[in-house]
């Protein structure tokens, strides 16, 4: 699934879903946020591993890896 990272005129960001599964989340962005990078992923452990790279944060590290790892395939979304 793509994911989308959005940056808010106040310096903010929003990391979440592109298509319908991420309008809730677009919903609350300011109306100036801006697309600034994308990218394809099989789970959310695998988005945040991308994420956090991206940011230069180090290693993405779950609370809940058993259900981050979860393909989203296996949910049931396409």
């Amino acid at each position: 699934m793509n994911h989308e990272l959005w940056q808010e005129p106040d310096g903010c960001q929003t990391f979440c879903l592109a298509g319908a599964r991420g309008e809730r989340a677009r919903a609350l962005m300011h109306p100036g946020a801006k697309l600034v990078w994308e990218v394809e992923a099989e789970s959310h452990f695998e988005a945040m591993t991308l994420y956090y790279a991206y940011m230069q944060w180090g290693e993405y590290s779950s609370g809940f890896p058993g259900q981050d790892m979860i393909p989203y395939k296996e949910r049931g979304w396409d």
